[in-house]
C-alpha cells in the first residue's frame, strides 16, 4: 500500500480502528502471561463524552497499550453505570413531555419506559471512545443492572444484612427534595452562599412586654421549633432560664432549655430548636425529649402539620415569613450573612435535612478494613497527597445511607408481612421465593400476594462498589477462572472527587469479600480547566466537544494535547493549541518517515560519520526508554510523553536524520538505512501507547506485515544501557554544540550555508574523532588545532574548550571593530555595576550566600568575555 503525501487521521483512524476490532486485538482471555488489568470507572449509561473523560481514558489507554507491549495479558474491561438519580430524572422529564407523570404509572409501567430509554441512549459514549482509540475489550460490556451485576449486588446486601452490618431506622438524612429521595453524606456539596440572617423576636411568656431575639438563615423552619435552647454558662441569657417563649405568628408555647452545645458568640446566643429539620437540633430534641414536627413534603413544599403556608414551597415562603414578620413586628433586623449551604450533587438544589426510615450500612468494620492498606502504601496513590484526604474520612466516618426513593435501580430485598400475632415484620432474602420461605417460619398461612417488598431502590455506588469484582462475575461464583487471574487489578484511574464515593468503598468491597486489594495503584487525574482555570462547564460555554476536536485534529493530536497538560494530581489547564502541537507532531512523524522511505540505497561502505551517529542515537534510545520506564513507574505519564517526543523531534528529527542525510541526489548506504528504519520501528512502538494510529499506520509500512499483525502485539524490547554509552552521549552533546556555535557564527555574519568554512579548535580538539560529523553538518571543510587563532575569527565556547571560526574577506572589519567596542562598552558598563554592588560591605554581609556568589560568577564571566574582546579586537585592528 502506497503512502500518501499528507497524513490524513480521519482516514487512517477509521481504517485502523475497524482492522483491530476485527482481528480482536483488544480480546483478553485467561493464560500463562502475567496480568494487567484495568476496570474503567463506568460513565453514565445515557452519558456523552466530555473532557473529563477524554482524559481519564487517554490514560488508561496509555497504560493498557503499554502493557501489551511489554508482553502482559491486558485486559481493560468497559461499561457502564445506571446513574439512578440522573436517569431516573431524565425519564421523569421524558413522560412529562408526553404529558404523563411517574405517579400515573406502575413501578412496572415507569421500568418500561426506564429500560427503552437505557436501550435507546445507552452506550453512546462507549462508541465515542473508539473513536478515542480505546482500546477495550468491548466483548467484556458490563453494566451494573445487567443480570450478573445485578444478582452480585443482592447477594451483597443478604449477607451484609445478615452479618449486622446493614440495618433500617429512623435517622436525620439529607433529603433532595427535587428527586425526592434521600442521599449520602457523600453526595451532598457544600457551597459559599451570600444569605441573610434574620432576627426573629419570640416573646417571653412570663415577663410580658420583652423578648428573646433569635438569629437564623432559615425563618421557613420556625413551625417546626419545639424549643429556644440558652448555653447555662451565657451571662446574657441567664434572665430566659426555666422560662417559656412564643413562637412568631405561629403562636406555639416552647420550653427554654439549657445546653452547652450552643455558641453564646452566634447572633444573640438564643438558639431555636426544630427538631425534624437540622441534624444537631435532632440531638437536642432527643436528649432532651423534645416534640418532633415534620414541616416539609417530600417535594420541599410545607406539610399540613406546618399549620402556615401549606403547600407553598419552602424558599417562597422564606420570602414571604420575612414579610410577614416584619409586618407583625416580629423582625428585630436583617444581616447579610455569608454561609456555606449544602446542595445535592446530582439535581444542584439545596438539601433538606429530614427525619426518614431509611437502609444503613454500617462503616466502622469497612473504615478498619480499608486504612491500613493506603496508608502502608499496599495500595498506593499517585499523587500521594490523597492519602491524608482518604485517612481523614475513613477516621470521621459516618454510616452510609444507602436506601433511594427511587424506582430505577437494585430494588431493596426487603419484604414485609403481618406475622402470626398481627404485627408488622420484614425478612430480607434473594428472591421472593426464599422471602416467602422465611416468612412462614413466623406465620405458616402466608402466601406470596402477602408479601410486599421495599419500594426503595439502592444508592447506585452499592453496585459500583463492587465493579473489579462484579465485572469477573467474583460475587456469584467467587472461585472461577477469571477472578482468580485478573483479580486484583493492576491500576485505577480516577478523579479525586469520587475518592469517597467509589475509591475507598471499593477497597472496602475488595477486602470484605476477596480478602485482598482490588488494585495495586490509583492513579488521580486532576479537574479539566480551559486555560483561564475555570472548571469546563456547558453553562460557561467553555468546554469543547471532544468528538469535534477529534475531527479537527484527529485523536492521535487531541490525545497528545490532553497529555502535554496532564500531571498527576494536578489540574489541566487544556488549551486547544495543545491538540494543534499534536496534530503538528504527527506531521512531523509523517514527514520524517517518508524522507527516510524515500532516500535511494546503495551498497557502499558505511561512512564514519554515518556509523558515529548511529551508535549515538542507539545509546540515546537505550538512554530515553530507561528514562521512559522509570516516568511509568512513578506514573508521571505526561513526563513520559514528553520524553518521547523529545527523542523524536530534537534528537532523531532535528540531529540524527541531519547527521546522515546523503548528499542531494545521492543514495545512502544500506547499513545506516537499516539502522536508521529499526530506530523508527522502535521510536513508533515508543510512541505506540500515546498516539496508536499514525503509529500502527507506518509501523504498517516500514516492512512487509502479515494480515493479521499489529504494533500492539511487538513487545518493544530496548538493551539497557552500557558503560560506553554515558562517554558517547556527553561527547555527541558537545559536537552538537560545536554545530550550533559554528551556524550561529553564519547567521550573525550572513554568511551562507553553502559558503565552506574552517573551524579552529584552539590549544588542543578533545572532539577530533567526531571531525566528519562537524564537518558534514556545518560544513566545515579544515578543522585545525592552533595555538593562536586567527586575527580575523569568530570565537565561541563550548565548556572550558575554545573555537575559532576564521572570516578573512568574508567581514567589514571597520563593521566589525565598531559592533565589538559597543559589546565591549555594554559589558565594562555592566561589570561596573558588579564591582560596585560587591564593593557594599553591607550587600556581602547580609545578602544571601548564594546571591553573592551569583554576582561573583557575574564578575568573572564579565572579566573573561572582556578579555576575549580586547584581544579580538587588537587582532582586527592589526590586520
Amino acid at each position: 500500500m502506497e503512502l500518501a503525501s499528507k497524513y490524513e487521521p480521519q482516514a487512517v483512524e477509521a481504517r485502523w480502528y475497524k482492522y483491530w476490532m476485527d482481528n480482536k486485538m483488544f480480546s483478553s482471555k485467561p493464560d500463562g502471561r502475567e496480568p494487567y488489568t484495568i476496570v474503567i470507572p463506568p460513565p453514565n449509561v445515557t452519558g456523552v463524552l466530555h473532557m473529563g473523560h477524554m482524559l481519564n481514558n487517554t490514560i488508561q489507554d496509555i497504560l493498557v497499550r503499554r502493557a501489551r507491549m511489554e508482553g502482559k495479558n491486558a485486559c481493560w474491561v468497559p461499561g457502564t453505570d445506571h446513574a439512578s438519580i440522573a436517569t431516573e430524572a431524565k425519564v421523569v422529564n421524558k413522560l412529562a413531555e408526553q404529558g404523563l407523570k411517574k405517579s400515573d404509572l406502575t413501578r412496572d409501567e415507569f421500568l418500561k419506559h426506564a429500560w427503552d430509554w437505557t436501550n435507546e441512549h445507552g452506550g453512546i459514549i462507549l462508541k465515542q471512545l473508539r473513536k478515542l482509540g480505546a482500546s477495550c475489550d468491548w466483548d467484556r460490556t458490563a453494566f451494573t443492572m445487567d443480570d450478573k451485576r445485578s444478582e452480585g449486588v443482592i447477594k451483597v446486601f443478604c449477607d451484609l444484612y445478615n452479618k449486622g452490618l446493614i440495618y433500617r431506622g429512623v435517622r436525620m438524612v439529607n433529603w433532595d427534595p427535587k428527586a425526592q429521595t434521600a442521599l449520602s453524606d457523600e453526595e451532598v456539596i457544600y457551597k459559599d452562599e451570600h444569605s441573610k440572617l434574620y432576627y426573629l423576636r419570640y416573646k417571653v411568656v412570663e415577663e410580658p412586654g420583652r423578648y428573646a431575639i433569635v438569629a437564623t438563615t432559615r425563618p421557613e423552619t420556625i413551625m417546626g421549633d419545639t424549643a429556644m435552647c440558652i448555653n447555662p454558662d451565657d451571662p446574657k441569657n441567664q434572665w430566659l432560664k426555666g422560662k417559656h417563649v412564643i413562637v412568631p405568628l405561629v403562636g406555639r408555647e416552647i420550653p427554654v432549655i439549657e445546653d452547652e452545645y450552643v455558641d453564646i458568640n452566634f447572633g444573640t446566643g438564643c438558639l431555636k430548636v426544630t427538631p425534624a429539620h437540622d441534624i444537631n437540633d435532632h440531638a437536642l430534641g432527643l436528649k432532651h425529649h423534645l416534640d418532633t414536627i415534620d414541616i416539609f413534603n417530600d417535594n420541599g413544599t410545607i406539610s399540613e402539620a406546618a399549620g402556615l403556608y401549606v403547600g407553598m414551597d419552602r424558599m417562597d415562603v422564606r420570602k414571604q415569613i420575612a414579610k410577614d414578620l416584619t409586618e407583625a413586628g416580629l423582625m428585630e433586623k436583617v444581616e447579610d450573612y455569608n454561609n456555606k449551604v449544602g446542595f445535592s450533587e446530582r439535581t444542584n438544589v439545596p438539601i433538606e435535612p429530614k427525619l426518614s426510615t431509611q437502609w444503613f450500612l454500617s462503616m466502622k468494620h469497612f473504615a478498619d478494613l480499608s486504612l491500613e492498606p493506603v496508608m502502608s502504601d499496599e495500595i498506593q496513590f499517585y499523587p500521594p497527597k490523597y492519602k491524608n484526604i482518604y485517612r481523614h474520612w475513613l477516621e470521621n466516618i459516618k454510616d452510609w445511607c444507602i436506601s433511594r426513593q427511587l424506582w430505577w435501580g437494585h430494588r431493596i430485598p426487603a419484604y414485609y408481612f403481618t406475622d402470626s400475632e398481627g404485627k408488622r415484620d420484614f425478612v430480607v432474602a434473594e428472591n421472593a421465593e426464599r422471602a416467602l420461605a422465611m416468612a412462614k417460619q413466623k406465620n405458616p398461612s402466608l402466601t406470596p400476594a402477602d408479601l410486599v417488598q421495599d419500594d426503595d431502590c439502592l444508592d447506585t455506588w452499592f453496585s459500583s462498589w463492587l465493579w473489579p469484582i462484579s465485572v469477573f462475575d467474583g460475587i456469584n461464583n467467587p472461585d472461577n477462572e477469571e477472578i482468580n487471574y485478573y483479580y486484583p487489578t493492576s491500576d485505577l484511574v480516577t478523579a479525586p472527587d469520587i475518592i469517597f464515593f467509589w475509591v475507598a468503598r471499593m477497597i472496602m468491597a475488595g477486602y470484605e469479600y476477596r480478602g485482598k486489594l482490588p488494585f495495586k495503584h490509583v492513579y488521580f487525574t486532576g479537574i479539566v480547566r480551559d486555560k483561564l482555570g475555570r472548571k469546563m462547564s456547558k453553562s460557561l460555554g467553555n468546554s469543547p466537544d471532544p468528538i469535534m476536536l477529534i475531527d479537527k485534529y484527529g485523536a492521535d493530536g487531541v490525545r497528545m494535547g490532553m497529555m502535554l497538560s496532564a500531571p498527576a494530581g494536578n489540574d489541566i489547564l487544556f488549551d486547544e493549541t495543545l491538540c494543534e502541537q499534536g496534530r503538528n507532531f504527527n506531521n512531523k512523524i509523517w514527514n520524517a518517515f517518508r524522507l527516510v522511505k524515500g532516500w535511494e540505497v546503495c551498497e557502499s561502505e558505511q561512512p564514519e560519520a554515518n556509523a558515529i551517529a548511529v551508535n549515538w542515537f542507539a545509546a540515546k534510545l537505550r538512554q530515553t526508554n530507561a528514562e521512559v520506564d522509570d516516568l511509568f513507574n512513578k506514573y508521571r505519564i505526561s513526563e513520559a510523553l514528553m520524553a518521547v517526543y523529545r527523542l523524536f523531534w530534537d534528537e532523531f528529527s532535528s540531529w540524527y536524520l541531519e547527521m546522515i542525510k546523503p548528499a542531494y541526489g545521492q543514495p545512502i548506504d544500506s547499513a545506516t538505512l537499516d539502522a536508521t528504519l529499526k530506530f523508527f520501528e522502535t521510536l513508533l512502538k515508543m510512541l505506540h501507547p500515546f498516539m496508536p494510529f499514525i503509529t500502527e499506520e507506518l509501523w504498517q509500512h516500514i516492512y512487509e506485515r502479515k494480515d493479521g499483525e499489529s504494533i500492539m502485539r511487538d513487545k518493544l524490547e530496548v538493551s539497557p544501557m552500557t558503560d560506553a554509552d554515558a562517554k558517547l552521549l556527553a561527547d555527541i552533546e558537545s559536537v552538537k554544540l560545536i554545530v550550533s556555535g559554528i551556524r550561529t557564527v553564519r547567521n550573525q555574519k550572513n554568511i551562507p550555508t553553502k559558503d565552506e568554512l574552517n573551524l579552529q579548535a584552539v590549544g588542543s580538539n578533545k572532539y577530533a574523532a567526531y571531525n566528519c560529523i562537524i564537518a558534514k553538518m556545518a560544513n566545515v571543510g579544515a578543522i585545525d588545532v592552533v595555538n593562536e587563532k586567527d586575527a580575523t575569527a569568530a570565537t565561541f565556547m563550548v565548556g572550558t574548550d575554545e573555537f575559532a571560526v576564521p572570516l578573512g574577506n568574508m567581514i567589514d572589519v571597520e563593521a566589525e571593530i565598531a559592533k565589538q567596542e559597543a559589546q565591549l562598552k555594554h559589558l565594562e558598563g555592566f561589570l561596573a555595576g558588579i564591582k560596585k554592588k560587591l564593593s557594599n560591605e553591607k550587600f556581602v554581609a547580609n545578602a544571601p550566600e548564594a546571591v553573592v556568589a551569583m554576582e561573583r560568577k557575574k564578575q568573572k564571566d564579565s572579566e573573561e568575555k572582556i578579555a576575549a574582546l580586547k584581544d579580538s579586537l587588537a587582532a582586527l585592528r592589526g590586520k
